[in-house]
């Protein structure tokens, strides 16, 4: 990709190490390295309030002594306000002696500073800020509230940014594409967030969010069960050829499983398929913003898959569709009266 590449906002990286420390699939072993790196990243940027919660929550265990300390939950809570201060006091020095952008980069600045300790309860007046400024602020606390798992302050936040002037610019529209899309795939609006994701592939500078790779493993995963029961091949066809960007191209290797389960989809290779679903449902267990979707998701997907089958093999036999998947009749033949039996495929698909 052309331009600055920006790591991920540590802020993110942090929320992802707590989370699996929550996780109960990730092994004892990493959790204590984790929880090393955990306290290490409060420790350093005097996340005092953040911390607080993950000590309520016993993500992180102390002894009474270590949280009377300065190492971890104290943090010099004097060395922290003398900073506060100090920014105030360059804002107030900017408002009486200086240019009305040095008034801003001051508030932007002490807005900076709150992200940084996790103060989420306090924010800086976005009217002190300039177009670009407001889009970037009201980015950081969509980020904040992702941080924070808080879908009233990442809704705000986007509508915020949306609701700012910005001339056609089009990389801005696209860059908030994939902060609503990762805010509809983290309430489950799969196809809400595939469209999004869609129309940001080609122009994707969204790294302080995740990775490229994480980016086409999010939308592979979503557009899979979005697909137009009607116009199944279609959409599979259309959303492959999206895929074969060389770009695309270059980053799916390097993501477990992920081509095989695009691939084997595209090409009706069904036992290929669902080999491959099993092998990537670790990655979607695993994730933050997926997990608390895993069953929703996988139980759309066989839906979606289910009734590509259906549309290309009209009353196929429950033998033969077994056979197709790889799977038992017995298995099958439940999977298909449940989804018929709630409406979710057609009642005439099998004989």
């Amino acid at each position: 990709m052309a331009g600055e590449v920006v790591n991920e906002d540590k802020s993110l990286v942090l929320d992802n190490k707590v989370f699996y420390l929550t996780h109960l699939d990730v092994l004892e072993i990493d959790k204590l390295r984790l929880r090393k790196e955990v306290k290490d990243s409060i420790t350093a940027d005097y996340m005092v309030k953040y911390c607080e919660i993950l000590v309520a929550k016993s993500v992180i265990k102390m002894e009474p002594d270590e949280l009377q300390s300065k190492s971890v939950i104290k943090m010099e809570p004097d060395e922290l306000q003398l900073m506060r201060n100090n920014i105030d006091e360059a804002i107030a020095d900017a408002e009486a002696n200086l240019s009305e952008s040095k008034v801003q980069e001051a508030h932007v600045a002490k807005f900076l500073f709150l992200i940084r300790i996790s103060d989420k309860l306090n924010k800086t007046d976005s009217k002190m800020a300039d177009v670009g400024q407001k889009i970037d602020l009201a980015l950081y606390t969509a980020r904040m509230g992702f941080f924070y798992g808080d879908s009233s302050l990442i809704s705000t936040s986007i509508d915020k940014a949306k609701n700012f002037d910005v001339g056609g610019n089009l990389e801005s529209e696209k860059h908030l594409e994939v902060y609503e899309g990762l805010f509809c795939m983290a309430k489950g609006e799969f196809e809400k967030a595939s469209d999004l994701f869609l129309a940001s592939l080609s122009t994707f500078k969204t790294s302080e969010l995740f990775s490229y790779e994480t980016f086409i493993l999010y939308t592979v995963l979503t557009s899979v069960v979005s697909l137009n029961p009607g116009l199944l091949q279609y959409s599979i066809f259309s959303i492959h050829l999206v895929l074969l960007a060389p770009k695309i191209l270059a980053v799916q290797g390097k993501i477990l499983y992920l081509s095989e389960f695009m691939n084997s989809l595209y090409h009706c290779r069904y036992k290929a398929f669902f080999r491959a679903l099993v092998d990537i449902s670790m990655q979607i267990k695993l994730d933050r913003y997926l997990h608390r979707h895993y069953k929703h998701y996988m139980t759309k997907v066989r839906i979606a898959v289910y009734s590509q089958y259906l549309e290309s093999n009209k009353g196929a036999t429950l033998e033969a569709m077994s056979t197709a998947f790889g799977v038992t009749v017995s298995f099958i033949d439940s999977e298909l009266s449940r989804f018929i039996g709630a409406g979710k495929l057609p009642p005439e698909g099998t004989t």
